[in-house]
């Protein structure tokens, strides 16, 4: 089994990519601002379940997969960039909160937060390293990968909370309908530079 002091170091990765800047923590940072800490709970439940599901995933053999076959990397860098530039398009195109017809807007959901993690090559790179790098060659796979898992969430919820309060702040700042329009075009430009993660190597 993995010991204590094995999981300093895992910890440490998983405070530098999940709490570095890229889709998933943008789009945390615009829903934060649009509904509040509380309001992207969900989301942030759902990219930690995703990615709990893809680290296990990879640890037990799925990463073989993704890295033997050209098509299926080509695949979910394809569907992960379609869905990035729509949801960039969502956001740069969201009316001012208090304009939205009640019911309209929400943040999104569980599932959806949860599928783009498997669409997401950021969070494919980071359960490719952490099983390369953190796994135990020797011992219970199953037990080791899901302590592995474990300390990836475990960390990661502050961090993905982080930019979700981030969010929050700045939403309590913009004032006026011009405000709001200028941030959400600035994050849906972001959303879509993100793309940048899936196309290149």
């Amino acid at each position: 089994m993995i010991g204590p002091t094995a999981m300093i170091p895992v910890a440490l990765f998983a405070l530098a990519t999940v709490g570095t800047p890229g889709p998933n923590n943008v789009m945390l940072t615009a829903s934060g601002a649009r509904y509040g800490y509380r309001g992207t709970l969900v989301h942030i439940a759902g990219i930690l379940g995703g990615s709990a599901v893809l680290y296990l995933g990879v640890a037990l053999g799925l990463g073989a997969i993704f890295q033997q076959y050209a098509l299926v990397q080509y695949t979910l860098r394809g569907l992960g960039a379609a869905y990035l530039l729509y949801l960039a398009w969502r956001i740069a195109s969201a009316p001012p909160p208090r304009l939205d017809v009640a019911g309209d807007a929400r943040p999104l959901s569980f599932t959806a937060a949860a599928a783009f993690q498997f669409a997401n090559p950021k969070v494919w790179v980071m359960g490719l390293t952490l099983t390369a790098s953190f796994l135990p060659a020797q011992g219970p796979m199953f037990a080791n990968a899901v302590v592995l898992t474990a300390i990836m969430l475990i960390v990661g919820f502050p961090c993905l909370s982080f930019w979700a309060t981030f969010g929050s702040v700045i939403g309590r700042m913009l004032r006026t309908n011009r405000a709001w329009r200028v941030f959400n075009i600035v994050m849906g430009a972001l959303t879509a530079a993100c793309v940048g993660f899936i196309i290149v190597d």
